[in-house]
């Protein structure tokens, strides 16, 4: 390695050289979230205009051959020559970062892409890329390859375009392109996962019409989404299938000055059910800032402030020895928070976390005085509010007595680790594995087939406890449950603590029957509602042991369904009456050699990482499949049914 370091050792990157050199600096990653997330950028650009008053219309279609085009009917970027650069607006803001109409604030007073780098990205991270703008009864257009044009932006015809123009005075922006595969993981886009959030994005913004279009299919699949409830209409979409304490959504909006000249608008929507989970969703510029911020801090302290405020004015102060912390009035809570911030301070291009100090003072105080107003107004919503509350700090109460009493019993054991626990010899979590095993059967063939100095295992007897129905208390005292939560050292609940998990991979291996997949599920709602960051971090996965085992003359093969044991069977050759098919019924039936070679060894497994890619459907879902309501349920099993595959009846 040479120790020269001159000006000749500096690169200069032109263009958007730095985007498809780094992608992961604008877009976060380049597997299947990364390729939405251009999506996202584009249909940001026309909700900004929405937001401005000059949209409400946007159709996202999904083409054959892994192409998206995003159409809305906003003013249309602008085509005529920029002053300075002395090329036309349209090409300034696909081909350079940092160039667009988001930093002057006459022309978006709040916006969701304030980095200026959306619709460039998305250009430099495509094999090809088009704009279409129609203005005054004609089309402007200009093509890029790898975000280079083509040619100088001119005008066409109706007669040209790759899609219907329709009215031919019709106005706005045309987005269409195609993400370069040696970028991304994949270029296939997720229908149900982008719809997801194109549904969350128009709950945001009420009476704005979103549609969405699968053309990849024999048959187009269509979604419209169209909510002139806005957020009213979200907090009554998630708690759809829950039994709930009040019959309207608490909802209330407002505007304050930032001390700058500029107001910071607040919108809120809360309605309680009787569940014992929350679901709190912050937006900022429609944006899902998944890691809150300042804003959620504000929220959080006005309602714990309000609702101890009324109880010390209500009947049931007496029933309560404490004040309410802020879990106790959340328990059961369904809010969305939805802020405007003129000039916001998010943490990196992905939005997660807001900063801005001043909009923390703003939100509770607007917050406190609205649900003042409300409660007042309202004394039985309030009265069944209060009384959940107290009831979750009753709880509350007994679950920290059952901690310290659980603790002071892992204090006299010196490992203060389950006896079912078949730990491994390594400590650095970092490489150490623990597989959740159904049955003390299967729990001891793992054992002769694992690595003992880098994966633990844990045996489970028996279904444990749907939490989905269950408080804390009565989560970390279930005989169940306790050497999971032993196991994985890092608490539960409140008290989790991921800095403490003693394992980064924790592996669910059941059966791979009807039996298995109950308590795959139970398991996984576990770890959603009382350990949601293992699965927000990706440290649970499921094992996929086969389910069947082929064997002809000397060889063996496994397979993990129908279409793979067929193929095997079809390459066995022209003698196949030699060939042997068994079907596994059961983890047990394997010996440790088997179950090692197939579902444990590091090199030859398959496991699948559970991800959590949409929170409001991962809540519907949950509540859907583990909830009290049954008809839902019901529902879902029929629509679904026929999607199953493998079912052992």
């Amino acid at each position: 390695m040479s120790s020269d370091y001159s000006a000749q050792n500096i690169t200069v990157l032109e263009g958007l050289e730095a985007v498809r050199m780094r992608p992961g600096m604008y877009i976060g990653t380049t597997s299947i979230d990364g390729l939405h997330h251009l999506v996202y950028e584009v249909v940001a650009n026309a909700v900004d205009e929405a937001m401005q008053g000059y949209c409400d219309e946007i159709l996202v279609v999904l083409e054959g051959n892994d192409i998206v085009r995003v159409e809305d009917n906003g003013r249309g970027i602008p085509v005529d020559i920029h002053p300075k650069e002395n090329i036309s607006a349209l090409e300034l803001v696909m081909t350079r970062l940092h160039a667009g109409g988001k930093f002057d604030k006459e022309s978006y007073q709040v916006s969701g892409g304030l980095h200026g780098v959306g619709v460039s990205v998305v250009n430099g991270l495509s094999e090809w890329c088009e704009v279409f703008v129609h203005l005054s009864g004609k089309i402007h257009t200009q093509r890029y390859k790898i975000g280079i044009p083509e040619k100088p932006v001119h005008e066409t015809t109706a007669a040209g375009l790759p899609y219907n123009a329709g009215d031919p005075n019709r106005r706005g922006t045309v987005v269409r392109w195609k993400a370069d595969g040696s970028i991304f993981e994949t270029t296939t886009h997720n229908y149900d996962a982008l719809s997801n959030r194109l549904r969350e994005i128009a709950f945001l913004n009420k009476s704005l019409k979103i549609t969405i279009r699968d053309e990849r299919l024999s048959s187009p699949k269509v979604h419209e989404f169209k909510f002139d409830g806005g957020i009213k209409s979200f907090v009554e979409y998630l708690n759809e299938n829950k039994t709930i304490l009040h019959r309207e959504p608490v909802y209330f909006e407002g505007s304050r000055d930032d001390g700058s000249g500029s107001n910071i608008d607040v919108e809120c929507a809360i309605q309680y059910n009787d569940g014992f989970n929350e679901m709190m969703f912050t937006y900022v510029n429609y944006i899902n800032t998944r890691e809150g911020g300042t804003h959620l801090v504000g929220f959080k302290s006005a309602l714990t402030r309000t609702l101890n405020e009324f109880l010390k004015k209500s009947k049931h102060a007496k029933k309560l020895d404490e004040n309410f912390s802020g879990d106790d009035v959340r328990e059961g809570l369904t809010a969305i928070l939805s802020i405007k911030v003129p000039e916001p301070q998010f943490e990196g291009q992905t939005k997660s976390k807001l900063g801005n100090s001043e909009v923390r003072g703003i939100v509770e105080t607007l917050v406190n005085e609205q649900l003042e107003l409300y409660f007042d107004k309202h004394p039985d919503v309030v009265n069944n509010i209060l009384e959940k509350s107290v009831l979750a700090a009753n709880a509350r109460i007994a679950a920290r007595k059952a901690r310290d009493a659980t603790r002071r019993k892992n204090a006299m054991d010196s490992a203060g680790l389950p006896g079912k626990l078949a730990d491994c010899s390594e400590k650095d979590p970092s490489v150490c594995e623990l597989f959740i095993v159904e049955g003390d059967s299967a729990g001891g063939t793992a054992k002769g087939g694992r690595d003992r100095r880098l994966q633990a295992i844990l045996s489970l007897r028996g279904k444990m406890l749907n939490v989905e129905k269950q408080r804390i208390e009565k989560v970390i005292t279930n005989e169940k449950l306790q050497p999971i939560i032993a196991s994985i050292g890092a608490g539960c609940g409140n008290d989790f603590d991921i800095a403490r998990i003693r394992y980064h991979k924790i592996i669910i291996m059941a059966d791979a029957d009807v039996d298995g997949s109950h308590i795959r599920t139970l398991l996984l709602t576990f770890f959603y509602r009382y350990m949601p960051e293992l699965i927000e971090k990706g440290h649970v996965y499921l094992a996929m042991p086969p389910l069947y085992k082929v064997s002809y003359g000397k060889k063996t093969f496994y397979a993990y369904d129908d279409a793979e044991k067929d193929k095997i069977i079809s390459e066995s050759g022209k003698d196949t009456e030699k060939v042997t098919v068994g079907r596994f019924k059961g983890l047990g039936e394997m010996n440790a050699e088997e179950l090692c070679d197939t579902t444990m060894d590091p090199v030859k497994r398959n496991i699948v990482q559970i991800h959590l890619d949409d929170t409001v459907e991962a809540e519907r879902i949950f509540t859907t499949l583990m909830g009290d309501v049954v008809a839902p349920r019901r529902e879902f099993i029929e629509e679904n049914a026929l999607a199953v595959s493998n079912l052992d009846v």
